[in-house]
């Protein structure tokens, strides 16, 4: 079994220590592994940093450079440079657990999926604020609706890739600079075949950074998560349908902050799952989304 790792890296120094967390993984008996990253830069800036970190790995190590200021060319770049039968996934600020990749082996093989996705729980500095740590608002984990798991991330992700059928796909740059251009790909090959399934054990850790912890930041990023989901609707009906259901729960949930003036952590919690149903609403009415990525 063949598996590319694949990590897009964009002026974060943090690749060092994701790549550190990668030489301690436990790799599976019969499991062959390389790591592609990808430097999304204009120029190749992490290309020293990257090298240096490659040699104290005992996996083989690609550095390839891609510019663009898109998360999606990074990432496109990757699936070019593959010929494996496997594609993994993990953020250049993350830290993998050395189970990692053998929770999502274990997980695929036990239920035959095409993708599995793992979660990515987040690690806050003491600094932190109280309500934030404990609503725990940054970690990340897909989710089954009515059973079955729709789409997913590509911050801990393994997928099927040599030989199936969406081996020609790639991921759309026109949301490389908003984001959820993963929520959309995983959604389109969906709707190819493909079946996912969650890895609950297969965890990696992202510290936060405190650029991202305030409520502004956070909402701001929950909408672009309303906007991204929209896109798994793709005829004017199911629009329709999903904006009468999303603006009915940003309604509800608004009604449920507003009912929490004084617990911060209650009133944060259902804000943002009402700005979440709002940029459901915005996508399915295709408003543009923000700039996000390469600033």
């Amino acid at each position: 079994m063949r598996i590319d790792l694949c990590i897009c890296t964009f002026r974060r120094p943090q690749v060092v220590e994701t790549l550190a967390s990668v030489g301690q993984l436990r790799v599976p008996d019969g499991v062959s592994l390389r790591v592609i990253v990808v430097d999304n830069d204009d120029t190749n800036s992490a290309r020293d940093r990257v090298t240096a970190a490659a040699l104290s790995l005992a996996i083989p190590l690609t550095y390839l450079h891609a510019p663009g200021r898109n998360i999606a060319v990074a990432r496109n770049a990757c699936l070019d440079a593959t010929a494996a039968e496997w594609v993994a996934f993990l953020d250049d600020d993350e830290l993998a657990e050395p189970g990692w990749l053998s929770a999502l082996v274990a997980r695929q093989a036990e239920t035959g999926a095409d993708a599995v996705f793992g979660p990515s729980r987040a690690l806050y500095a003491p600094g932190a604020p109280g309500w934030i740590a404990a609503g725990d608002f940054h970690s990340q984990s897909a989710v089954a609706r009515r059973g079955r798991v729709e789409t997913g991330h590509t911050c801990n992700a393994l997928l099927r890739w040599r030989g199936a059928p969406w081996r020609a796909e790639r991921f759309a740059p026109a949301l490389g600079r908003s984001g959820g251009e993963d929520t959309e790909f995983f959604f389109r090959l969906g709707r190819m075949g493909a079946r996912y399934a969650i890895a609950p054990d297969a965890v990696v850790r992202e510290p936060v950074p405190p650029a991202r912890l305030s409520l502004g930041w956070l909402l701001r990023r929950r909408f672009r998560v309303g906007q991204s989901y929209a896109l798994g609707a793709t005829t004017p009906a199911a629009r329709a349908g999903l904006f009468a259901t999303a603006a009915a729960k940003a309604v509800y949930c608004g009604l449920r902050a507003a009912a929490h003036p004084l617990r911060a952590e209650r009133r944060a919690f259902w804000l943002i799952r009402a700005t979440m149903h709002a940029g459901v609403c915005a996508g399915c009415l295709r408003m543009r989304q923000a700039v996000l990525y390469g600033g």
